[in-house]
């Protein structure tokens, strides 16, 4: 096995541990018990971060991205289930926290732009082509326009 083929297969490799890397959560946040640390990873993977706000608060390193992971940890010891615990960030935040928001009417413009814009290129493009095919054809070449032409591209009469 070439050197090169073994380098593109450990970078494959790792490329499928990137994500896992990429997490922003220090040691001294991980619980004890890894059944609610796997519980907090995946609802913490769905909560936005309020500062970068492109990113989970799994992924940030923000300060406020630890205290919404922390408070996540503490209300999972408390008991809470994963429901609960989204539902008070989602009462003290807003539905802005979470990176995939529920359908509802305050979301609704959200998740209807793209049909909206779609709608909004869409209908311009099929009636211009709807009033093409309604256009009557344009009328043929006289006899005179059609000798002019075939002289044009014979070569025999520079155009003008």
């Amino acid at each position: 096995m070439t050197a090169l083929r073994r380098f593109f297969i450990l970078l494959v490799v790792f490329a499928g541990f990137a994500p896992n890397l990429a997490s922003a959560v220090q040691p001294d946040e991980i619980l004890g018990d890894s059944k609610l640390e796997a519980r907090a990873r995946r609802i913490s993977v769905g909560l936005r971060c309020l500062v970068c706000q492109n990113e989970s608060i799994d992924d940030s390193n923000a300060e406020l991205a630890r205290d919404l992971r922390l408070l996540v940890r503490e209300r999972l010891k408390a008991g809470d289930s994963d429901t609960q615990v989204r539902d008070f960030l989602v009462r003290r935040y807003g539905n802005f926290i979470l990176l995939k928001p529920p359908f509802d009417w305050e979301t609704a413009l959200l998740w209807g732009s793209p049909a909206l814009l779609f709608a909004a290129g869409a209908i311009p493009l099929l009636l211009g082509l709807r009033r093409r095919r309604q256009s009557p054809p344009p009328d043929p070449l006289s006899p005179a326009e059609c000798d002019r032409l075939a002289s044009v591209l014979n070569g025999d009469i520079p155009s003008e």
